[in-house]
């Protein structure tokens, strides 16, 4: 029968194979400095839009981890209005979206904060204000008191993918584990979030939530080495992406003697995909700053900007004078003449097809 990693008696240090990594870590520091150096280079409302944008997104795709699926619109105005941004819109979310809110913001917000016993429990107790997971009652805002095990498969027949530490043990082992995420180590601080993420779910300290708690921790240990609250990627959507994988890996390196490296580099790849996904983001997000920046003393009424951000939020932008009339809510009359107005101000040029199909394009 496998041992766990944490039977072990190495536990809970762990090794790995700096020169197997050195490649794929080496991009994600290149790909992490140039994504906040364009991200610098946007002005405060469009940084704090991106922001927005991506914190919402890995609220949503770290529930959709665990097959919980939340309404974008309600975490992004939840998220919005807890850091006094202007988002009108829906109303107000649920009471456990809220909660998860709550936990990344703390998570990210207050990235310089130490992390307590106190905090977790804190986090936890968002996750579950009820104090059920869907019907069953949980034990919430304390460890688990009980044995944890994650199995599949019909009654009779289960199959054991994971048992975790010990109840007993739970508490001695969040005390080492806090110490050491507080602590100074010579150690770079995206391996400490990869590390963090792996060694939190092997504890599995929670009846439930540790996948949710576990990358809100690496998200906080990410923002301590960028130093910066602002979320400009989201790990969660790029696992999402990779969640067959996540889950395959955890599984092999749970049965580790102590080297971890395949879950390093798992971690890094998926960062670099993250990291790659927001740079084209940035780009785009660059492109259309400049454009407003070219056309800020341009006249041009409300249904003509709300057109033209429609049409720079899209790769291939193509317009119809029906398009503008739908998109503005107007009559053919006036999408017409919103149209022609913006070809003589140079900013639409008319297609090579003519007719009942002419089309427009961003000159």
């Amino acid at each position: 029968m496998e041992r766990y990693i944490y039977e072990y008696p190495a536990w809970p240090e762990f090794r790995w194979d700096e020169r197997a990594l050195h490649p794929v870590f080496g991009e994600v520091r290149q790909l992490q400095g140039r994504v906040l150096g364009k991200m610098e280079t946007l002005g405060f409302r469009a940084r704090q839009e991106a922001g927005l944008d991506n914190l919402s997104l890995d609220v949503v795709k770290s529930s959709e981890i665990e097959g919980e699926k939340l309404n974008i619109r309600q975490v992004r105005s939840s998220i919005a209005r807890k850091l006094g941004m202007d988002h009108p819109g829906s109303a107000r979310p649920a009471r456990h979206v809220e909660g998860i809110v709550e936990m990344m913001l703390d998570a990210t917000r207050n990235f310089r904060e130490p992390l307590a016993h106190e905090r977790l429990f804190a986090w936890h107790a968002a996750l579950f204000p009820s104090g059920y997971s869907g019907l069953y009652k949980i034990e919430t805002a304390r460890y688990r008191s009980g044995s944890m095990q994650i199995v599949s498969g019909p009654m009779g027949r289960e199959k054991v993918h994971f048992e975790a530490i010990a109840a007993a043990r739970v508490h001695q082992e969040m005390d080492l584990f806090l110490d050491w995420v507080n602590g100074d180590h010579a150690i770079d601080p995206v391996i400490k979030a990869a590390i963090a993420h792996f060694r939190f779910i092997i504890i599995h300290p929670f009846d439930d939530g540790n996948g949710r708690i576990a990358r809100a921790l690496s998200d906080l240990l990410l923002a301590r080495a960028e130093n910066s609250a602002e979320r400009f990627y989201s790990m969660s959507a790029s696992i999402m992406a990779k969640r067959s994988q996540y889950y395959a890996v955890l599984q092999r390196v749970q049965h580790s003697d102590g080297d971890i490296t395949e879950w390093l580099d798992w971690f890094l790849h998926t960062m670099k995909h993250a990291l790659r996904n927001t740079e084209k983001i940035t780009e785009a997000v660059l492109k259309k700053a400049d454009f407003w920046h070219e056309h800020e003393h341009v006249a041009l009424n409300q249904r003509q900007r709300k057109v033209l951000n429609k049409m720079l939020d899209r790769e291939e932008a193509q317009l119809r004078s029906s398009h503008y009339a739908r998109m503005a809510k107007c009559s053919s009359d006036t999408a017409l003449r919103d149209i022609k107005d913006l070809v003589q101000k140079g900013i639409l040029k008319q297609r090579e097809s003519g007719g009942r199909s002419t089309a427009y394009k961003l000159a």
